[in-house]
């Protein structure tokens, strides 16, 4: 599963992607975004654009509207076939932006240990994602779900499921437009191996309010001792 993200790029990065989009109002950068959150897509319906929706996909056909956090993940597996998600992923496609996603290596005992996983030329990464547009009594909630799928080689080390990251501008772009199912069910599958570096991280980020730079900081590795 994909349960936490960064977007908050390098200066430069920062540049390229105000360069690449067309947004005007400042840009909000964030080390620590988790379900339900606010973070930003390039959404189908406005392919130059960055938008905020809340992370948690909520139906249109949602009775209250409740953004319960149990949709931030979409399983690739089956999507087309799911009630939540079988009409978005045909009409309504978007790329979540990141420069980084994380994950946790559960230890014996319980104990849940943060890992930071980035692309290894530390480019911002794109993760496919899916979005609906839920409306009722003139209130209108924009949600987002990640899409994930089983892992590359890298991250079976750490977990069974990783995030579907769209390598490269063309890809990108297919997702945004005009497919049939069948390329876009295509899409849906591990980045390749050797693509991905990952390193230890604070605890801090296990609280979801926590929002510092010391997040992308290395944390040394502990070696387990007897006496």
């Amino acid at each position: 599963m994909c349960g936490r993200y960064s977007f908050a790029p390098k200066p430069a990065k920062q540049a390229a992607i105000k360069g690449a989009i067309n947004k005007t109002e400042p840009i909000k950068f964030s080390y620590n975004i988790a379900p339900t959150q606010e973070g930003y897509v390039v959404a189908n319906d406005r392919p130059d654009q960055l938008q905020r929706m809340a992370w948690g996909l909520v139906p249109h056909w949602s009775a209250n509207g409740t953004n319960s956090g149990k949709l931030i993940n979409a399983r690739a597996e089956g999507i087309a076939k799911k009630p939540s998600f079988r009409e978005s992923i045909r009409q309504r496609r978007c790329l979540v932006p990141a420069d980084s996603f994380y994950e946790w290596r559960k230890e014996p005992g319980g104990r849940k240990i943060p890992y930071r996983i980035f692309l290894e030329d530390e480019n911002l990464l794109y993760m496919a994602g899916i979005w609906d547009e839920w409306a009722q009594n003139g209130v209108i909630k924009r949600t987002f779900s990640i899409i994930t799928t089983t892992p590359n080689s890298e991250m079976a080390t750490l977990h069974h499921r990783m995030p579907v990251i769209l390598p490269d501008e063309n890809a990108r772009q297919r997702w945004l437009a005009n497919l049939p199912e069948e390329a876009i069910l295509a899409m849906l599958h591990p980045l390749k191996d050797g693509a991905l570096v990952m390193y230890r991280v604070s605890e801090k980020l296990n609280k979801p309010g926590y929002d510092a730079p010391n997040l992308h900081e290395k944390t040394e590795e502990q070696q387990l001792t007897l006496f």
